[in-house]
């Protein structure tokens, strides 16, 4: 006997294939049939109507703090993604050294500080009950509703080690040994591989370049060279280039991290803009360079427009331009103050348009922000409506604007900056960067920068739109994308198409409905810390391991996901 039959569904099997009509049984958490079920079965649904695919898998995501408090990783889930890759640019919860305690509180705050987490939730929502990467993944067995594979950071490896020597040291030669031979035992214990970033924008919570950033290339080739001895592993990467355009010396580095590994290295993430044509081709001088030393380096992009809103209240992007930090780094009152004195503003904005902002300069037209959540009186009204507008309607310049409807709310207010790339010409080049075979659509950064973006719903808006909006790309392409393309960039065993003997990760859908609700602030993490939710619209039900976790945006209250570790649940892929 069948556990559950749908029946009549338009199924989509992430193959590329046409869709075609078929009945889908499962038993025992595996596709049993695919086509006409004469099995009866303990419960059937009708999929007339309805697009059945295979669950998408999100191939960057930092749900490894919040899977102990969300076992669901919502919203992800919600939109269909039923497997996800976690540990990603270098920062992990684990290995911790039994002999520091005081290197969770370190941890904590690094993530805190670089992947905009909730300190409250993070001290609050997770056990803190390991010492080993293994243990680590034993925490999580068996409570988690979604599939996650996770990679080990290289700032954990190095703190284990060095301690706090990790940010600013060299490692000696038994250092270095023992960073190796704590990564070879993360990977017995089912790590996927190894993640490591020299991101100039990466600091812990002292303010100083994570541990990793302090890496040297021959550090990072021995870690490399590791991951090529474990099967099913893969390398993960960011480097300051990875924001703009990479450096010589970091396509040279990536493309001998990937040789040495014989495993492919993917980075996140490839931003895609007509106005800046000579971005693509240099970003993917890596894959070039990786094919000819025999390695293979994948850039992931995103397939929909993730804003992120800014805050002159919080940390965020606008601290990062030259000159800025300082500034958004005092006190509230004497911020006002500094903000509030016409020479400082324009020494602000100067820098902020100079050739040294660099990729931040796309920040710095502050005319084209939009007022989001204000907390004032004086704010009334504001939201939704766009600062040159208000500017204008004053008599002021943007930035005078903006900075004085901020400081009517302490600070608080939440702006989110207009995107300069969506114009036709740059989602004609996205369609045609799509198609090369070292890019692949994910980077949704879930579980990270929780109250300044929502990455995670990216899923169901492509669908959406190829369906009902731009049609860029057929639905049968699209979902191939979002489910064996990054199944087989990973090895997955078993997941990633609709097929007899496979994994019945699943999602059913409206095809006239799916898409994404706006992006709502809600305080439902640990210590009722915000953030960023999405509605799933249109997904009618979400099945992990054979078993039902979401149905009508509702979860189901079950746990069918599975820690997956590299060799037993991933295969290793080939980089030729």
């Amino acid at each position: 006997m069948l556990d559950h039959v749908i029946k009549g569904a338009t199924v989509v099997d992430g193959t590329g294939a046409p869709a075609f009509v078929a009945d889908v049984g499962i038993r025992d958490g595996r596709i049993t049939v695919v086509g006409s079920v004469t099995q009866e079965s303990r419960t059937a649904e009708d999929g007339s109507g309805l697009v059945l695919a295979p669950g998408f898998v999100d191939p960057h995501t930092h749900y490894d703090a919040q899977l102990f408090w969300d076992p669901y990783a919502t919203p992800s889930l919600n939109h269909g993604v039923t497997t996800v890759a976690a540990g990603n640019c270098g920062f992990t919860l684990a290995p911790l050294n039994p002999g520091r305690p005081a290197d969770a509180d370190y941890t904590r705050r690094m993530m805190s500080k670089v992947e905009g987490m909730s300190l409250v939730a993070l001290e609050e929502g997770a056990p803190w009950s390991w010492n080993s990467f293994g243990e680590y993944l034993d925490a999580l067995e068996g409570r988690i509703a979604v599939n996650a594979g996770f990679m080990v950071g290289h700032c954990a490896l190095r703190r284990y080690v060095m301690g706090p020597d990790a940010v600013g040291g060299q490692p000696s030669e038994e250092q270095l040994e023992e960073i190796v031979r704590l990564l070879h035992e993360a990977m017995d214990a089912g790590a996927w591989g190894f993640s490591t970033t020299q991101s100039s924008t990466h600091s812990d919570g002292d303010g100083q370049p994570v541990a990793s950033r302090h890496a040297l290339p021959a550090e990072l080739l021995a870690l490399s060279k590791a991951v090529g001895e474990h099967e099913g592993t893969q390398i993960e990467a960011i480097v300051a280039g990875c924001l703009d355009q990479f450096s010589d010396a970091e396509i040279e580095l990536f493309a001998e991290m990937s040789a040495v590994a014989g495993r492919p290295l993917n980075w996140n993430v490839l931003t895609v803009d007509a106005a800046v044509p000579e971005r693509v081709p240099r970003q993917l001088q890596a894959s070039e360079r990786a094919r000819k030393a025999g390695g293979r380096v994948v850039a992931l992009t995103m397939p929909i427009l993730t804003p992120m809103n800014m805050s002159l209240g919080t940390f965020c992007a606008l601290n990062l331009i030259p000159g800025w930090g300082p500034i958004l780094g005092l006190p509230v009152p004497e911020r006002i103050e500094k903000l509030r004195d016409p020479a400082v503003r324009a020494r602000m904005l100067a820098r902020a348009n100079s050739k040294e902002a660099g990729v931040f300069r796309r920040l710095a037209n502050f005319g084209r922000y939009v007022i989001g959540d204000t907390y004032s009186e004086a704010n009334a009204g504001l939201s939704g409506r766009v600062v040159c507008d208000i500017a204008q309607e004053r008599g002021q310049d943007p930035f005078h604007t903006l900075v004085e409807i901020c400081a009517a709310d302490d600070l608080r207010t939440l702006l989110w900056p207009m995107p300069t790339d969506n114009d036709p010409a740059s989602w004609a080049l996205r369609a045609e960067t799509w198609q090369h075979e070292d890019v692949m659509l994910g980077g949704s950064d879930a579980g990270a920068h929780l109250d300044r973006m929502c990455g995670a719903p990216y899923t169901t808006r492509f669908i959406g739109d190829c369906l009902r909006g731009r049609k860029l790309l057929g639905l049968e392409q699209a979902v191939k994308m979002l489910t064996d393309d990054p199944a087989r960039l990973f090895g997955l065993r078993e997941r990633g198409r609709i097929a007899e003997g496979w994994h019945a990760d699943l999602v059913l859908f409206d095809p006239e409905r799916i898409a994404a609700g706006p992006a709502t602030l809600v305080h439902d993490l640990p210590g009722d810390s915000p953030r960023l939710d999405s509605k799933a619209i249109g997904v009618r039900a979400v099945w992990v391991n054979g078993v039902e976790a979401i149905r009508d945006d509702v979860v189901s209250g079950t746990v069918p996901g599975k820690v997956l570790r590299s060799g037993r649940d991933t295969r290793t892929v080939s980089t030729r």
